[in-house]
């Protein structure tokens, strides 16, 4: 059984400052936002695999990996990790062990990008980009599905 804000006495947990009093989550809309969240972050992850292999190709995003220090056949797998994740995320399939596998994808990305400074709009890119989708993952991670996933209809109900 899941415990949720409304679960729980608030006359027995009466916090100390009265602006926790209401519940600091709208449990009616959570799971849209979560699915704005994951929806978001699978386009994301789609556009940058599809990038990797139509725009770079993967022998040209192979030789990029080189160039800054990473094994070049990585690109062959962090391409289609961000594509069928990407996919995942969208239909809402996994969403929480999706995240977390492409987390360190986007600690990666992050870590590359740091030489560059923090705007993404300078030379290279910066990392605030690569480090606020690297947080979001984590979060989507702790969130799960949301709404309209595929997961929870592949549980059988009891």
């Amino acid at each position: 059984m899941k415990l949720t804000i409304r679960d729980i006495d608030t006359a027995a947990a009466a916090p100390r400052n009265p602006r926790l009093a209401k519940p600091v989550i709208d449990l009616d809309t959570a799971p849209y936002a979560i699915t704005l969240l994951r929806v978001s972050l699978g386009l994301l992850f789609l556009a940058h695999g599809l990038l990797k292999v139509f725009t770079f190709t993967l022998p040209g995003t192979a030789q990029f990996f080189a160039s800054i220090g990473l094994p070049g056949f990585m690109a062959y797998i962090v391409a289609p990790m961000q594509i069928i994740g990407g996919v995942m995320l969208i239909a809402g399939l996994f969403s929480r062990w999706v995240a977390l596998a492409l987390f360190p994808v986007m600690l990666v990305a992050t870590f590359t990008h740091l030489s560059s400074g923090w705007l993404f709009t300078n030379e290279g890119g910066g990392w605030e980009f690569p480090a606020f989708f690297t947080v979001a993952t984590i979060v989507q991670f702790l969130l799960g599905d949301g709404a309209f996933g595929l997961t929870q209809r592949l549980r059988p109900t009891r």
